[in-house]
């Protein structure tokens, strides 16, 4: 008998015993039901009003119901993000949209019903104060995040764009109070309060929003995208500094009130940097010579935060507020600090935040603007807003010695406001100082000034020309590559196998690497420390090599989209990239196939539920996609534990992949290089003639097996065509291939200068 079956029937026995030892308790026991029988009525028997009466009270449950609603909220989010994601729009305009539609202008004006059931008022306290924590989560993080080394480095120009970003459109907002107070402010509100909340409104910068579209555009390494991040940062302090003193003069109804809030404020900022840092940093040193974090520290770091949170909400300023302090005094030096960061954002980002941006949206009764007269105000309140933020910020840039095409996109980039300027709404309308009405004005703002931010840049780049004609010139002469790689160590390798494709020839050519983040909720504030460690291994291996390379880091969730947009855009004439590990299974693999396959895979089509949910590297449809999309030569390597290459296989299979002959030529000057055509109708021993490099070039007998002919090989090069007739009539010799690139030609008839390879002899001949 074997193991498993004495572990059952040991199972079966003990079941059996004790089953019917329990039978037996309860035989006993019912010598104690008559007297109970006495004293309780007999109970209802179950029937079918009972059931559907026990079930409502279960759905009306607080704790059933609020899982009910993240439910939809997580659920209408990610389909909102999703659409406005393809729209080129940052995630959060669908995420506050969604909360839009789940609110009473759309879901509870066509379906009330489903509205007050799903978000009754008494259901939407706990909602709320979860919404809150996740608030306070964010706030943390976002402290956390915040690189104050970027603001003193670039102190001079920050401190002029930043402040002049905010004390204009403030302002103007101010201005505008004034003349809008008798009708949304008298009766309810003293005029000072509602005049700072309207200007701290119009003056606000998103900057999780700003430094996600400059990361999302690849601007993280110009100097205009690292001026625009270090203003936001600089905007960001100084507004919740100004926000904490807003809200202290709100609550005490006059200046001289709020000025002994400002001064307990401000001594709990120095206790924070002067005593709490310090003694921080000292716990980071010791925690950085461990190889784990305990938990006795994790528990310590959230008991800062909630601590922190709890002294500010009690000073009269608001717990966000000490829940971003908490996060700026954290030591940079904790490793902690980065696994902290990513965890606590993931859930923030994912779970927190959705649940804030439709409680907003519940707020936000797009019907109370019900005349033209209030739509009026609303467009006034958004050109004030766009005008005193580029005016502030697009006109301080130009002063401090910044081009008019910078300034622009700086002053466009600072409009944006997003999460900011939802949390000072909420804050607003919770302490009445805000009414309905304005409320509904101001969420409009924020989602336009947000929204405009890319067509805006777009717009700029695409006036002011995004390289010079001498440069373009010079771009028209010089071959153009660009190889993509998602993991940093595989970056020397992708620079050597261009070198190898391109041989001599690839001293005159552009070479511009980029390294993709896949998903976009990877955290952008970080992108200049990402970058330097995604690029040190590459930078290693270009100086080896003698070359010069163009080194961007990009985040993206939409990676096909984003790597074809750059490769047309710039006018690249060959691109490398690589493909997953699991890139042969899914050719390969079975296929399961029911009666509802056909179904599941046009739904799949419909809705892009693999880039939607589990945004990932190329796998087969997503490379086929780009090889029918790129109009440029493509290469996609999988690499199946390449070191050394002494020996390279070249698989062809029709008339097309000649022109891979120019890769073939350069690769033999300094290795051997053996030809093998699927086709052999397809000539091609008339490439191999005499000479050095020509003798280094071989053709595979006929008739011998592809895998005969690839054995021994370290890397094929296979083309496109060969790839499909492979994947259909040699699977097992795919199996057993070592490491191989795909490489499909471009089309002669795509672009019409010449370039897309290596230069061959006549060419040299003719420069």
């Amino acid at each position: 008998m074997s193991r498993s079956q004495r572990n059952y029937i040991v199972y079966a026995s003990v079941m059996a015993l004790f089953g019917a030892l329990i039978w037996w308790v309860i035989r006993c026991g019912r010598v104690y039901d008559t007297a109970v029988r006495e004293a309780v009525p007999a109970a209802t028997a179950l029937s079918g009003e009972s059931l559907r009466e026990a079930l409502s009270s279960n759905l009306n449950h607080p704790l059933p119901l609020l899982l009910l609603q993240i439910v939809a909220i997580l659920v209408a989010v990610r389909i909102f993000s999703y659409l406005f994601k393809h729209l080129g729009q940052p995630g959060v305009i669908g995420e506050i949209v969604a909360g839009i539609v789940l609110g009473p202008s759309v879901l509870g004006h066509f379906f009330p019903d489903a509205f007050r059931f799903l978000f009754a008022p008494d259901s939407l306290v706990p909602l709320n104060v979860v919404s809150q924590i996740g608030l306070i989560l964010f706030m943390f993080v976002i402290g956390m995040e915040l690189d104050m080394g970027i603001v003193r480095r670039k102190a001079s120009q920050t401190l002029v764009i930043s402040h002049a970003s905010i004390i204009v459109p403030f302002f103007m907002g101010m201005a505008l109070a004034y003349r809008v107070y008798p009708e949304f402010g008298a009766g309810h509100t003293a005029f000072l309060p509602f005049a700072l909340f309207v200007g701290i409104s119009v003056s606000i910068t998103a900057f999780p929003v700003l430094a996600r579209i400059v990361q999302e555009r690849g601007l993280g390494k110009t100097p205009m995208g690292m001026l625009a991040v270090a203003s936001a940062a600089n905007n960001d302090v100084t507004a919740w500094c100004l926000l904490a003193a807003v809200i202290a003069v709100a609550k005490a109804g006059n200046v001289a009130g709020a000025l002994y809030t400002i001064s307990l404020a401000a001594l709990y900022i120095l206790f924070m940097f002067l005593v709490v840092r310090p003694f921080l940093r000292k716990i980071g040193e010791a925690y950085n010579k461990r190889e784990t974090v305990g938990k006795t520290l994790v528990a310590f770091i959230f008991l800062v935060l909630v601590v922190s949170s709890y002294i500010t909400e009690i000073l009269g300023i608001h717990a966000l507020f000490g829940a971003f302090l908490a996060g700026v005094i954290m030591p940079e030096n904790l490793s902690f600090r980065r696994v902290m960061t990513e965890r606590v954002e993931d859930v923030a980002l994912v779970l927190f935040l959705p649940l804030f941006f439709v409680f907003t949206g519940l707020r936000t009764e797009i019907g109370l603007l019900d005349s033209p007269h209030l739509w009026g105000v609303c467009a006034l309140f958004v050109v004030v807003s766009v005008a005193g933020k580029m005016l502030g910020a697009a006109g301080s840039a130009r002063l401090a010695g910044e081009s008019w095409k910078d300034s622009l996109s700086i002053g466009v980039l600072m409009n944006t406001r997003g999460l900011m300027e939802l949390i000072v709404l909420n804050i607003g309308y919770e302490m009445g100082i805000i009414p309905a009405s304005l409320f509904v004005i101001f969420v409009i703002m924020a989602l336009l000034t947000t929204f405009m931010a890319t067509p805006m840049l777009a717009l700029i780049e695409r006036l002011s020309g995004r390289r010079s004609a001498a440069a373009s010139e010079e771009a028209r002469r010089r071959p153009r590559v660009l190889i993509s790689f998602a993991d940093p160590r595989s970056g020397p390798l992708f620079l050597r196998l261009a070198h190898l494709l391109y041989g001599r020839a690839i001293g005159r050519c552009e070479l511009t690497a980029v390294h993709y983040t896949i998903g976009s909720e990877t955290n952008p504030l970080n992108a200049e420390s990402y970058s330097r460690l995604s690029f040190r291994p590459l930078k290693s291996e270009a100086r080896k090599l003698g070359l010069s390379v163009d080194m961007r880091y990009r985040v993206t969730d939409r990676y096909i989209d984003d790597l074809r947009t750059l490769a047309e855009g710039e006018g690249y004439d060959f691109v490398l990239t690589g493909a997953g590990p699991n890139f042969i299974r899914n050719y390969l693999g079975p296929s399961r196939r029911t009666p509802f396959s056909y179904a599941e895979r046009r739904v799949g089509e419909l809705l892009g539920w693999k880039n939607w949910l589990f945004p990932e590297g190329l796998t087969h449809d997503k490379t086929r996609i780009l090889f029918r999309s790129m109009r440029c030569a493509l290469g996609v390597f999988v690499n199946r534990g390449l070191s050394g290459i002494d020996e390279v296989g070249v698989v062809l299979c029709e008339r097309g992949d000649l022109s891979l002959l120019r890769y073939i030529e350069a690769m033999a000057e300094h290795i051997r290089v053996q030809l093998l055509s699927v086709d052999p109708r397809l000539e091609i021993a008339s490439v191999l003639g005499e000479g050095g490099r020509a003798a280094r070039l071989s053709l595979c007998a006929p008739g011998t097996p592809l895998g005969e002919c690839l054995a021994g090989k370290q890397l094929v090069v296979v083309s496109y065509s060969a790839w499909r007739y492979m994947t259909r009539y040699e699977r097992a010799t795919l199996r057993e291939l070592p490491s191989f690139i795909i490489i499909r030609p471009q089309d002669a008839s795509l672009r019409k200068d010449g370039r897309g390879g290596p230069a061959t002899d006549k060419e040299k001949g003719g420069a």
